[in-house]
Order: structure tokens, then C-alpha cells, then sequence
């Protein structure tokens, strides 16, 4: 998916400085999404909860989107032209619905529940996705993983992976990247990563046992929970700094519950963010814009999609200040 603000913010982000030594009360900072359309006036809204000024990444997740359920009959779905992006992985996640993907590498794929796509575009790729005519509801994340500089050049990438359901007393597991609970995910990443859509039995109590060196993001999608005893709506995402052992979900409620956890440890490099780049520096990303916008060879074209590309918005007439994570709290 593409960032299609306008005026998209750019960003320095820092490592969190959080350290990993275990505490007896995981710490839970509850962070509430802003809604951001995608496209005209008749167009699907999603819910983005990362970056924002109080947190900018969670491990090397540097983006979140939320979506839906969305009935595409009244604001025509998704469809979202070729554009490029670097330095970063994109990852699709659906409840609900069909997504068409389209890339550089020549992909052609479908995008559908339960079903994880991750395209990799080191140094440059582009792609486009639109909804299905099948489609009536669309509901489901998009996220995007930055790479360590090491990998930020890499090469061109598409993997596709149906996770096995795991069931654990309470509730059920799909994990899509990295293990939890027996879960295991063969797709690679550059840094250590967990992804996997938990839904909660009514009234159920869930620990899991979770890496101390993470960082983890809970991203509500339906019901209410709490998370490490911190209650959590509907399109919230709780942060839980690292330091735990055990990770514990609640639905108090009857009726089944769902979300998203995220997780890996803190990121150490700074990035930039702007558009759809990931950079380390200013320079970086004017350079990336301008490759974009004289058709160059470094995103490749994308093949099938009736319309035209997206183009690059403006850049800012200034570069900001690095963004850091807050400090923690004591």
C-alpha cells in the first residue's frame, strides 16, 4: 500500500532506547490511530497508527495501517496505482476480502485472508494493489518492516505463505513471521521479527511466552482486550516495552475477540521516512523521488495495471530534526 498523503511527513527515527532486562509489570502505552483516505472523496479510509509523534517504530515495524470492514460498494475499495518504494519490506494481511498485487518483479498475485504476501524492495521496487471484483468487504493491515542497512540495497523480492492455524488453550494463532507458541513462520526477514493474528475465545485468559528482547505492538481489530492488564479498544495499538517473559491477553467479553501482534527488538540504526522511501539520510530520499519521477530503471514498471502511476508528491523545503522514540519512563 502507498502513503497517498499529500504532505507526507519525513521522519528520523531512532533505536528506542529501552533496555531488556525483565520487570515484574510489563509497561503498556496505549496509541490511538489517525484516519487517512486513500484517494478522493468517496475514498476507503484506513486507520494509521504507525509512525506517530509518540511512537515511531515498534522493533523494525515503521508502519501500520488498519482497514475495514470496508463496503466497497459505497467507496469503490482499494485501488491504489504503481508506486515505488525502498529500504523496506511491505507486508499484506487480510481478514476479509481479495487484494490483486502487482510488482516489478512481475508478480501477479492475490492477496487473501489467512494468506501472508511480502514483497522486499531494498533498493527500489514498485507495485500496485486494487481490490477484486469479487470483493464486497475489505478489512485487513498493511505493514511495513524497515531494513537494517546492511540489507537496505538488497535486491528485489516476493514471498507468498499460508501459516498453519495453532490452536493454545484460549485462543487461536496464525503466525506470519518469526515463532509463537509453535507457530513458525519460513518467510525471511533481515531482523528478528514477530507477526501473528491471535483471536480469543469469550472470556478467555491467554499467556504467551514471548522473547525479553522484544518490543511488542497489539493491534486491536475486534472486541475490547487487555493486554498485560491494560484495557485496549477497538483500533488501539499497545506498546509493551521489552523485558518480558510472558506476554498475557484478555477478552473479557462473550463474543470472540481478534488482533495483531507485532514484535521484534528495538531497531538500533536511524531511518528517514518520507512517502514510500525508508533512507538514512535527507539526501537519500531526494534522490529516490527523483529516480521515481524520471521512469528510472531502479523501481522497474509494473505490468497489467489499467491507469497511470502515482506521482511523487512535493518535498519539503526543509530537513527536520531527527525523531526519536521516547525515553522510558522509570
Amino acid at each position: 500500500m502507498s502513503n497517498v498523503e499529500t504532505r507526507p511527513a519525513e521522519l528520523r527515527c531512532g533505536a528506542s532506547p529501552d533496555g531488556t532486562a525483565p520487570t515484574r509489570t510489563p509497561r503498556v502505552e496505549v496509541l490511538q490511530a489517525r484516519d487517512v483516505p486513500l484517494g478522493g472523496p468517496r475514498a476507503m479510509t484506513v486507520r494509521r497508527t504507525l509512525p506517530q509523534r509518540a511512537r515511531t517504530l515498534i522493533g523494525a515495524w515503521c508502519f501500520a495501517d488498519h482497514y475495514g470492514p470496508d463496503d466497497v460498494t459505497r467507496t469503490g475499495g482499494m485501488d491504489v496505482a504503481p508506486h515505488p518504494h525502498t529500504g523496506l519490506q511491505t507486508v499484506s494481511w487480510l481478514f476479509g476480502g481479495e487484494i490483486e498485487h502487482r510488482d516489478s518483479l512481475g508478480t501477479h498475485a492475490l492477496v487473501r485472508p489467512g494468506e501472508l504476501n511480502l514483497m522486499t524492495g531494498g533498493h527500489g521496487i514498485s507495485h500496485s494493489e486494487v481490490s477484486t471484483p469479487q470483493t464486497t468487504v475489505l478489512h485487513g493491515v498493511q505493514l511495513w518492516v524497515a531494513l537494517p542497512g546492511e540489507h537496505r540495497a538488497t535486491g528485489r523480492a516476493f514471498a507468498h505463505h499460508v501459516p498453519r492455524p495453532v490452536r493454545v488453550d484460549g485462543a487461536e494463532l496464525r503466525v506470519f513471521l518469526g515463532s509463537l507458541a509453535g507457530g513458525t513462520s519460513p518467510v525471511r526477514t533481515f531482523t528478528p521479527l514477530l507477526g501473528a493474528e491471535i483471536t480469543l475465545d469469550p472470556r478467555a485468559v491467554v499467556p504467551l511466552a514471548v522473547d525479553p528482547a522484544f518490543e511488542h505492538g497489539v493491534l486491536v481489530d475486534r472486541g475490547e482486550l487487555r493486554v498485560a492488564g491494560t484495557p485496549l479498544q477497538r483500533t488501539r495499538l499497545g506498546h509493551v516495552h521489552p523485558g518480558i517473559t510472558t506476554l498475557t491477553l484478555a477478552n473479557d467479553s462473550g463474543e470472540p475477540a481478534r488482533a495483531v501482534l507485532l514484535g521484534g527488538p528495538p531497531f538500533p540504526e536511524e531511518i528517514v521516512m518520507w512517502w514510500n522511501f525508508v533512507g538514512r539520510s535527507h539526501e537519500d530520499i531526494v534522490r529516490a523521488r527523483a529516480d521515481w519521477e524520471a521512469h528510472s530503471d531502479r523501481f522497474g514498471a509494473v505490468r497489467g495495471y489499467a491507469g497511470d502511476r502515482l506521482p511523487a508528491p512535493a518535498l519539503p523545503h526543509v530537513t527536520i530534526t531527527p525523531r526519536r522514540n521516547p525515553p522510558p519512563r522509570p
